[in-house]
């Protein structure tokens, strides 16, 4: 299959390439009346946002840096109070900390969250009872609710979905910039039921020893006051690029005065999330929304599954990078505990080989869902613990860059994934399932897997905690 890297670009040419995982609204009209409200709203992001993203991105391709991405496997328009955002964001500041400490890099923060309302499915029906309607597609789309009225595909949600976005985009440039992400809150950011774990309490022995080093700064006449670095985050959104019709009405050319000092090139930028992603359904070369992203300036994720062949991930680099840019694209592995070992090898040996410089991001979520003997949808956090594990041994191996962790999270003490230290089982997986739709981490298991990467990253520093290449400065905490 060939690439259409080099054809004409606006966008609205997907149009004209076939597009899976679409719902079929049965009315043309207020389509096209939504998407022409969203075409007169403001952005929810700015190119120069966008730009500084892919600068830190380009740290992390060059292995100065490491990427977290995490958040909701679906966001949902019921939780719209600030609680689950501010909770998401307090668990990946932890883990953030965590790694930092342990791999002396930066780390790039990117949630899933604040756009986040679309989901891919198996089928397009769903049966229950003998009844057959249209699967749920993520709140952005219709509701969850088994009925014909709520499982209507109707495009007035995209407005919502543009008016959640924008509130969650709110909150967390608050909580980024307004003192909560201060490193002297470093004990105030874990819940009681985190702090009670042993996970909790390896935090808490973390925190004071960085706490130490805060108060020696600070007699230094280094403080929260006079150092930004201390009190404040860089924190970027993004959500899979699911739905096109949004996508297109919230794209913006923007020209060099609206880029600010982070620079860059002008063009087309996707102005609803600094990052968009690519799912295994919907990454075929010829189809509609390879067509849209490799328009976009945004940096991009592509998840790569079992299946996925050599000749496979670099025809999709080709595509979305053909100038083959640090920072632009990030390959996302998803293949499942036992499975990885065997089938990353030969991708990262074709990469390596071809000379791109893309960005591997370990997904240890979606190759191990399961179903329990009661059909409660779940993971097991030993799984995903030996994924990541496979997936830095597979780097190791290769020579490459382990450069990033994607996952699906929450800093609620929910109990959707069994195992991990809390030794979730099959009989508590109902006490607080509460997801839209994939099981998530709970803050407890999220910080677990912290402490996990943190000591996979500093086994592969060199001595002395030296990073392969110190020949740019890091990115912005």
């Amino acid at each position: 299959m060939t690439t259409t890297a080099a054809s004409p670009w606006q966008p609205d040419t997907w149009r004209q390439r076939p597009a899976r995982q679409m719902p079929t609204y049965p009315d043309p009209a207020p389509l096209d009346a939504a998407c022409a409200q969203l075409r007169q709203f403001p952005p929810l992001i700015f190119a120069g946002e966008v730009q500084a993203l892919r600068a830190q991105l380009a740290e992390v391709a060059a292995g100065r840096a490491f990427l977290l991405q995490g958040g909701d496997c679906a966001e949902s328009f019921d939780t719209l109070d600030g609680n689950a955002a501010r909770e998401t964001f307090r668990v990946m500041l932890q883990m953030a900390v965590v790694l930092t400490y342990a791999a002396a890099r930066p780390v790039v923060k990117v949630g899933r969250i604040a756009g986040q309302y679309a989901k891919p499915r198996s089928a397009d029906t769903e049966t229950q009872g003998g009844v057959t309607l249209p699967s749920y597609r993520g709140d952005i789309v219709n509701g969850a609710g088994f009925t014909a009225a709520e499982r209507a595909p109707d495009p007035a949600r995209m407005l919502r979905a543009y008016s959640a976005s924008a509130a969650t985009l709110n909150l967390l440039r608050a909580l980024a910039q307004g003192g909560f992400a201060d490193l002297n809150q470093l004990h105030a950011w874990t819940t009681d039921f985190v702090r009670a774990s042993p996970q909790g309490q390896r935090y808490a022995e973390l925190a004071e020893r960085i706490g130490e080093s805060l108060a020696f700064m600070a007699a230094m006449g280094f403080n929260s006051s006079n150092t930004p670095q201390l009190r404040e985050v860089s924190f970027h959104t993004s959500h899979e690029a699911l739905l096109l019709p949004y996508e297109e009405a919230l794209t913006r050319h923007v020209d060099h005065g609206l880029l600010g000092s982070a620079g860059g090139a002008p063009g087309w930028y996707a102005t609803s999330a600094h990052m968009l992603w690519l799912g295994e359904r919907t990454r075929q070369l010829d189809g509609a929304h390879i067509e849209y992203l490799r328009g976009i300036a945004n940096p991009v994720g592509v998840k790569v599954g079992p299946t996925a062949t050599p000749d496979e991930v670099l025809a999709l680099l080709d595509a979305l990078d053909p100038a083959r840019e640090p920072g632009r694209v990030v390959l996302i592995t998803r293949m499942g505990a036992g499975k990885l070992a065997e089938r990353l090898p030969p991708l990262l040996a074709a990469v390596r080989d071809a000379g791109w410089p893309a960005i591997w991001s370990c997904d240890p979520m979606h190759g191990n869902t399961v179903s329990t003997a009661g059909g409660v949808k779940t993971r097991d956090f030993a799984n995903i613990v030996q994924e990541v594990r496979e997936f830095f041994a597979a780097h190791a191996q290769a020579g490459t860059v382990a450069g990033g962790l994607h996952v699906e999270l929450t800093g609620q003490d929910v109990t959707e994934c069994r195992g991990g230290g809390q030794n979730l089982t099959d009989e508590r997986l109902a006490e607080r399932y509460t997801t839209a739709c994939d099981p998530r981490l709970n803050g407890s298991q999220s910080l677990e897997l912290a402490f996990l990467v943190a000591d996979l990253l500093k086994a592969g520093r060199r001595p002395g905690g030296e990073s392969a290449d110190k020949s740019s400065p890091p990115p912005a905490r």
